[in-house]
């Protein structure tokens, strides 16, 4: 297993920015790809961003697809670097883990390690 704590939540304006991060432990080394979801009130989590473990390949959701940067160092951490922040990225975010070996961008349901949450809040 692959345990997966994310920080760096608040409340900024509109046209702020935030970071997030997320650090993973445990499996570490079965790692296949870690990616960003969100889930705003009402409404189904949805996809933002992924990152290749391996070769630091990204993919992201078109919402945030120049406002948004998943990036990761070589301890662990997974990061979400938002620029931009629109009161419609309000939501709580969660990072998540992919172990199994297989296309990219993973599938959503191929995703089995997730971390707790953080909550972003944006006001207009």
């Amino acid at each position: 297993q692959v345990q997966l704590v994310e920080s760096g939540g608040g409340l900024v304006q509109a046209g702020g920015s935030l970071r997030l991060s997320c650090a993973a432990s445990g499996r570490t080394f079965s790692i296949y790809a870690m990616g960003w979801f969100r889930q705003a009130p009402g409404k189904e989590r949805e996809f933002v961003a992924a990152i290749s473990w391996s070769n630091g390949n990204t993919f992201y959701a078109d919402s945030v697809k120049g406002r948004f940067t998943i990036s990761r160092d070589n301890k662990n951490t997974v990061y979400l670097q938002m620029n931009s922040l629109k009161p419609e990225d309000t939501a709580v975010y969660y990072c998540a883990a992919v172990r199994l070996h297989g296309i990219w961008p993973p599938d959503v349901k191929d995703y089995d390690n997730w971390g707790q949450g953080t909550q972003v809040t944006i006001s207009s």
